[in-house]
Protein backbone atom coordinates (compact mmCIF):
# COMPACT_ATOMS: atom_id res chain seq x y z
CA UNK A 1 0.00 0.00 0.00
CA UNK A 2 1.18 3.52 -0.80
CA UNK A 3 0.65 6.06 1.97
CA UNK A 4 0.07 9.73 1.26
CA UNK A 5 1.05 12.73 3.39
CA UNK A 6 0.25 16.33 2.40
CA UNK A 7 1.40 19.52 4.13
CA UNK A 8 1.75 23.27 3.53
CA UNK A 9 5.04 25.09 4.02
CA UNK A 10 5.99 28.77 3.96
CA UNK A 11 9.44 29.89 2.83
CA UNK A 12 10.49 33.53 3.33
CA UNK A 13 11.60 35.43 0.24
CA UNK A 14 14.77 37.49 0.31
CA UNK A 15 13.31 40.99 0.52
CA UNK A 16 10.17 40.80 -1.58
CA UNK A 17 9.31 39.60 -5.06
CA UNK A 18 7.17 41.75 -7.36
CA UNK A 19 5.68 41.26 -10.82
CA UNK A 20 3.01 43.20 -12.70
CA UNK A 21 0.24 41.52 -10.66
CA UNK A 22 1.65 42.34 -7.21
CA UNK A 23 4.32 41.52 -4.64
CA UNK A 24 4.82 38.88 -1.95
CA UNK A 25 7.27 38.18 0.86
CA UNK A 26 6.69 34.44 1.34
CA UNK A 27 6.45 31.44 -0.95
CA UNK A 28 3.64 29.07 0.07
CA UNK A 29 4.14 25.54 -1.22
CA UNK A 30 2.37 22.19 -0.88
CA UNK A 31 4.54 19.16 -0.11
CA UNK A 32 3.40 15.66 -1.11
CA UNK A 33 5.08 12.54 0.29
CA UNK A 34 4.36 9.00 -0.91
CA UNK A 35 5.67 6.02 1.08
CA UNK A 36 5.86 2.44 -0.15
CA UNK A 37 8.20 -0.48 0.47
CA UNK A 38 10.19 1.48 3.03
CA UNK A 39 10.94 4.29 0.57
CA UNK A 40 9.59 7.83 0.35
CA UNK A 41 9.04 9.92 -2.76
CA UNK A 42 8.46 13.67 -2.58
CA UNK A 43 7.02 16.36 -4.80
CA UNK A 44 6.44 20.09 -4.31
CA UNK A 45 4.03 22.45 -6.00
CA UNK A 46 3.29 26.16 -5.80
CA UNK A 47 -0.44 27.00 -6.02
CA UNK A 48 -0.96 30.08 -8.19
CA UNK A 49 -3.90 32.44 -7.74
CA UNK A 50 -3.70 33.51 -11.42
CA UNK A 51 -4.98 30.02 -12.25
CA UNK A 52 -7.58 29.94 -9.47
CA UNK A 53 -5.41 27.88 -7.13
CA UNK A 54 -4.76 28.16 -3.39
CA UNK A 55 -3.07 25.86 -0.90
CA UNK A 56 -6.52 24.80 0.32
CA UNK A 57 -7.86 24.03 -3.16
CA UNK A 58 -4.74 22.08 -4.09
CA UNK A 59 -4.88 20.00 -0.90
CA UNK A 60 -8.57 19.32 -1.56
CA UNK A 61 -7.71 18.01 -5.02
CA UNK A 62 -4.96 15.78 -3.68
CA UNK A 63 -7.13 14.46 -0.85
CA UNK A 64 -9.80 13.54 -3.41
CA UNK A 65 -7.52 10.80 -4.73
CA UNK A 66 -6.13 9.58 -1.39
CA UNK A 67 -8.07 6.33 -1.63
CA UNK A 68 -6.97 5.83 -5.24
CA UNK A 69 -3.33 6.22 -4.19
CA UNK A 70 -3.73 3.78 -1.31
CA UNK A 71 -5.37 1.27 -3.65
CA UNK A 72 -2.44 1.36 -6.05
CA UNK A 73 -3.06 4.03 -8.66
CA UNK A 74 0.14 4.67 -10.61
CA UNK A 75 1.63 7.74 -12.23
CA UNK A 76 0.06 6.96 -15.62
CA UNK A 77 -3.45 6.64 -14.18
CA UNK A 78 -2.89 9.86 -12.23
CA UNK A 79 -2.97 11.84 -15.48
CA UNK A 80 -6.70 11.03 -15.81
CA UNK A 81 -7.55 11.43 -12.13
CA UNK A 82 -6.44 15.06 -11.75
CA UNK A 83 -6.42 17.94 -14.25
CA UNK A 84 -3.23 19.81 -15.20
CA UNK A 85 -2.11 22.13 -12.42
CA UNK A 86 -0.20 22.36 -9.18
CA UNK A 87 -1.94 19.48 -7.38
CA UNK A 88 -1.16 16.91 -10.06
CA UNK A 89 2.39 18.24 -10.34
CA UNK A 90 3.24 17.51 -6.70
CA UNK A 91 1.79 13.98 -6.88
CA UNK A 92 3.33 13.22 -10.28
CA UNK A 93 6.81 14.29 -9.15
CA UNK A 94 6.43 12.31 -5.91
CA UNK A 95 5.56 9.22 -7.98
CA UNK A 96 8.66 9.71 -10.14
CA UNK A 97 10.84 10.12 -7.03
CA UNK A 98 9.35 7.04 -5.40
CA UNK A 99 9.75 4.97 -8.58
CA UNK A 100 13.40 5.94 -8.75
CA UNK A 101 14.06 5.00 -5.16
CA UNK A 102 12.18 1.69 -5.39
CA UNK A 103 14.09 0.72 -8.54
CA UNK A 104 17.44 2.07 -7.29
CA UNK A 105 17.69 4.10 -10.52
CA UNK A 106 17.78 7.83 -11.10
CA UNK A 107 14.73 9.24 -12.83
CA UNK A 108 16.71 10.19 -15.93
CA UNK A 109 17.75 6.53 -16.18
CA UNK A 110 14.10 5.47 -15.94
CA UNK A 111 13.38 7.82 -18.82
CA UNK A 112 16.31 6.55 -20.89
CA UNK A 113 17.91 10.00 -20.87
CA UNK A 114 21.60 10.91 -20.58
CA UNK A 115 22.85 11.83 -17.13
CA UNK A 116 21.68 15.29 -16.11
CA UNK A 117 24.35 17.96 -16.52
CA UNK A 118 24.74 21.39 -14.88
CA UNK A 119 22.78 24.24 -16.45
CA UNK A 120 23.01 28.03 -16.59
CA UNK A 121 19.83 29.50 -15.13
CA UNK A 122 18.47 32.98 -15.60
CA UNK A 123 18.44 35.16 -12.50
CA UNK A 124 15.29 37.24 -12.05
CA UNK A 125 15.31 40.92 -11.20
CA UNK A 126 12.05 41.68 -9.41
CA UNK A 127 9.87 44.56 -10.61
CA UNK A 128 10.91 47.81 -8.93
CA UNK A 129 11.80 51.41 -9.73
CA UNK A 130 14.37 51.92 -12.51
CA UNK A 131 16.89 53.10 -9.91
CA UNK A 132 16.52 50.02 -7.72
CA UNK A 133 16.60 47.67 -10.69
CA UNK A 134 19.80 49.35 -11.89
CA UNK A 135 21.37 48.67 -8.48
CA UNK A 136 20.17 45.06 -8.61
CA UNK A 137 21.76 44.71 -12.04
CA UNK A 138 25.06 46.08 -10.72
CA UNK A 139 25.01 43.48 -7.94
CA UNK A 140 24.37 40.69 -10.44
CA UNK A 141 26.36 41.96 -13.42
CA UNK A 142 28.54 38.82 -13.41
CA UNK A 143 25.55 36.55 -14.07
CA UNK A 144 25.36 35.46 -17.71
CA UNK A 145 21.56 35.71 -18.06
CA UNK A 146 19.19 38.16 -16.35
CA UNK A 147 15.41 38.01 -16.53
CA UNK A 148 13.73 41.38 -16.06
CA UNK A 149 10.21 41.71 -14.64
CA UNK A 150 8.30 44.52 -16.36
CA UNK A 151 4.82 46.01 -16.12
CA UNK A 152 4.26 48.81 -18.66
CA UNK A 153 4.87 52.40 -17.55
CA UNK A 154 8.57 53.07 -16.93
CA UNK A 155 9.73 49.84 -18.57
CA UNK A 156 12.11 51.50 -21.03
CA UNK A 157 13.92 53.21 -18.14
CA UNK A 158 14.07 49.91 -16.29
CA UNK A 159 15.72 48.07 -19.17
CA UNK A 160 18.06 50.99 -19.90
CA UNK A 161 19.21 50.97 -16.28
CA UNK A 162 19.74 47.22 -16.23
CA UNK A 163 21.68 47.28 -19.48
CA UNK A 164 23.89 50.01 -17.99
CA UNK A 165 24.36 48.05 -14.75
CA UNK A 166 25.03 44.71 -16.47
CA UNK A 167 26.44 45.54 -19.92
CA UNK A 168 27.72 42.01 -20.62
CA UNK A 169 24.70 40.01 -19.46
CA UNK A 170 22.19 38.44 -21.81
CA UNK A 171 18.75 39.90 -21.14
CA UNK A 172 15.23 38.53 -21.41
CA UNK A 173 12.10 40.38 -20.25
CA UNK A 174 8.82 39.21 -18.75
CA UNK A 175 5.75 41.45 -18.72
CA UNK A 176 3.44 38.90 -17.04
CA UNK A 177 0.51 40.02 -19.26
CA UNK A 178 1.15 43.64 -18.26
CA UNK A 179 1.30 45.27 -21.72
CA UNK A 180 -1.19 46.12 -24.41
CA UNK A 181 -0.57 46.34 -28.16
CA UNK A 182 0.44 50.00 -27.97
CA UNK A 183 3.06 49.36 -25.28
CA UNK A 184 4.34 46.36 -27.22
CA UNK A 185 4.86 48.47 -30.33
CA UNK A 186 6.66 51.15 -28.33
CA UNK A 187 8.87 48.72 -26.45
CA UNK A 188 10.05 46.38 -29.18
CA UNK A 189 12.33 48.78 -31.13
CA UNK A 190 14.01 49.86 -27.88
CA UNK A 191 14.44 46.26 -26.74
CA UNK A 192 15.99 45.36 -30.09
CA UNK A 193 18.45 48.23 -29.67
CA UNK A 194 19.32 47.07 -26.14
CA UNK A 195 19.97 43.50 -27.24
CA UNK A 196 17.05 41.84 -25.43
CA UNK A 197 16.79 38.23 -26.63
CA UNK A 198 13.24 37.25 -25.66
CA UNK A 199 9.92 38.80 -24.56
CA UNK A 200 7.79 36.65 -22.29
CA UNK A 201 3.97 36.93 -22.26
CA UNK A 202 3.63 40.60 -23.20
CA UNK A 203 -0.17 40.56 -23.66
CA UNK A 204 -2.93 39.03 -21.52
CA UNK A 205 -3.59 35.42 -22.48
CA UNK A 206 -7.16 36.30 -23.45
CA UNK A 207 -5.91 38.96 -25.86
CA UNK A 208 -2.85 37.30 -27.36
CA UNK A 209 -4.44 36.67 -30.75
CA UNK A 210 -3.05 40.11 -31.66
CA UNK A 211 0.45 38.64 -31.64
CA UNK A 212 -0.39 36.84 -34.86
CA UNK A 213 -0.38 40.17 -36.73
CA UNK A 214 2.24 42.06 -34.71
CA UNK A 215 5.86 42.05 -35.82
CA UNK A 216 8.07 39.82 -33.68
CA UNK A 217 11.72 40.78 -34.36
CA UNK A 218 12.44 39.45 -30.86
CA UNK A 219 11.13 35.93 -30.10
CA UNK A 220 7.97 36.04 -28.00
CA UNK A 221 7.44 33.32 -25.39
CA UNK A 222 4.09 32.03 -24.10
CA UNK A 223 3.80 31.60 -20.35
CA UNK A 224 0.30 32.24 -19.03
CA UNK A 225 -0.98 31.17 -22.48
CA UNK A 226 0.79 27.79 -22.31
CA UNK A 227 -0.25 24.95 -20.01
CA UNK A 228 -0.42 21.44 -21.43
CA UNK A 229 -0.08 20.04 -24.94
CA UNK A 230 -3.64 21.05 -25.82
CA UNK A 231 -2.77 24.75 -25.45
CA UNK A 232 -0.36 24.54 -28.40
CA UNK A 233 -3.31 24.76 -30.80
CA UNK A 234 -3.70 28.43 -29.88
CA UNK A 235 0.02 29.16 -29.54
CA UNK A 236 1.34 28.23 -32.98
CA UNK A 237 1.51 31.39 -35.09
CA UNK A 238 1.28 33.71 -32.10
CA UNK A 239 4.46 32.76 -30.25
CA UNK A 240 7.97 31.60 -31.07
CA UNK A 241 8.69 29.86 -27.78
CA UNK A 242 6.84 28.24 -24.85
CA UNK A 243 7.68 28.44 -21.16
CA UNK A 244 7.06 24.98 -19.70
CA UNK A 245 6.45 24.95 -15.96
CA UNK A 246 5.64 21.78 -14.05
CA UNK A 247 2.98 23.55 -12.00
CA UNK A 248 1.12 24.41 -15.21
CA UNK A 249 1.48 21.08 -17.01
CA UNK A 250 0.62 19.08 -13.91
CA UNK A 251 3.95 17.36 -13.51
CA UNK A 252 7.00 16.01 -15.29
CA UNK A 253 5.03 13.39 -17.23
CA UNK A 254 2.96 15.91 -19.21
CA UNK A 255 5.84 18.41 -19.35
CA UNK A 256 7.99 15.92 -21.25
CA UNK A 257 5.15 15.34 -23.70
CA UNK A 258 4.61 19.08 -24.14
CA UNK A 259 8.31 19.62 -24.84
CA UNK A 260 8.29 16.94 -27.53
CA UNK A 261 5.17 18.30 -29.24
CA UNK A 262 6.34 21.92 -29.01
CA UNK A 263 9.73 21.17 -30.52
CA UNK A 264 8.10 19.13 -33.29
CA UNK A 265 5.95 22.18 -34.07
CA UNK A 266 9.05 24.34 -34.46
CA UNK A 267 8.71 26.17 -31.14
CA UNK A 268 11.71 26.77 -28.94
CA UNK A 269 11.44 25.76 -25.29
CA UNK A 270 12.05 27.66 -22.09
CA UNK A 271 11.81 25.79 -18.80
CA UNK A 272 10.65 28.00 -15.95
CA UNK A 273 9.43 27.79 -12.40
CA UNK A 274 7.20 29.29 -9.78
CA UNK A 275 8.82 30.64 -6.62
CA UNK A 276 9.61 27.47 -4.64
CA UNK A 277 12.39 25.45 -3.09
CA UNK A 278 14.95 23.14 -4.68
CA UNK A 279 12.48 20.25 -4.44
CA UNK A 280 10.24 22.03 -6.95
CA UNK A 281 13.18 22.78 -9.26
CA UNK A 282 14.79 19.33 -9.20
CA UNK A 283 12.45 17.53 -11.66
CA UNK A 284 12.65 20.53 -14.00
CA UNK A 285 16.42 20.10 -14.33
CA UNK A 286 15.69 16.93 -16.34
CA UNK A 287 13.22 18.75 -18.56
CA UNK A 288 15.60 21.67 -19.09
CA UNK A 289 18.52 19.72 -20.55
CA UNK A 290 17.65 20.70 -24.13
CA UNK A 291 15.95 24.04 -23.38
CA UNK A 292 16.93 27.26 -25.15
CA UNK A 293 16.41 29.22 -21.92
CA UNK A 294 16.47 27.86 -18.36
CA UNK A 295 14.83 29.79 -15.53
CA UNK A 296 15.13 27.71 -12.36
CA UNK A 297 16.31 30.36 -9.92
CA UNK A 298 13.52 29.99 -7.34
CA UNK A 299 15.79 28.89 -4.46
CA UNK A 300 18.16 31.81 -5.15
CA UNK A 301 15.32 34.22 -4.37
CA UNK A 302 14.51 32.67 -0.98
CA UNK A 303 16.05 33.51 2.40
CA UNK A 304 16.76 29.80 2.88
CA UNK A 305 16.26 26.54 1.04
CA UNK A 306 15.43 23.02 2.12
CA UNK A 307 18.39 20.76 2.90
CA UNK A 308 19.82 19.13 1.01
CA UNK A 309 18.96 21.49 -1.82
CA UNK A 310 20.27 22.00 -5.30
CA UNK A 311 23.87 23.16 -5.47
CA UNK A 312 24.22 26.57 -7.15
CA UNK A 313 27.49 28.19 -8.18
CA UNK A 314 26.12 31.67 -8.85
CA UNK A 315 23.94 30.97 -11.92
CA UNK A 316 25.19 27.43 -12.55
CA UNK A 317 22.74 24.87 -11.13
CA UNK A 318 23.90 21.29 -10.60
CA UNK A 319 21.80 18.10 -10.85
CA UNK A 320 19.84 17.05 -7.76
CA UNK A 321 21.31 14.64 -5.27
CA UNK A 322 19.31 11.45 -4.73
CA UNK A 323 18.49 12.62 -1.19
CA UNK A 324 16.66 15.64 -2.62
CA UNK A 325 14.78 14.05 -5.50
CA UNK A 326 15.00 11.54 -8.29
Amino acid sequence: MTELAVSVESWPIRGSFAISRGAKSEAHVVLVELESGGFRGRGECVPYARYGESCDSVIEQIESIRQDIQQGIDRVELQQKLPPGAARNAVDCAFWDLQGKLSQLRVWELLGLPEVRPLITAYTLSLDSPERMYKAALENADRPLLKIKLSGEGDIDRVLGIRKGAPEARLVVDANEGWDQSIYRQMVPELVRLGVEMIEQPLPAAEDEALQSLERPIPVCADESCHGSESLKQIIGRYDMVNIKLDKTGGLTEALQLREVAESAGLKVMVGCMLGTSLAMAPATLLAQSAAIVDLDGPLLLERDRQPGLNFDRSLVFPPQRELWG
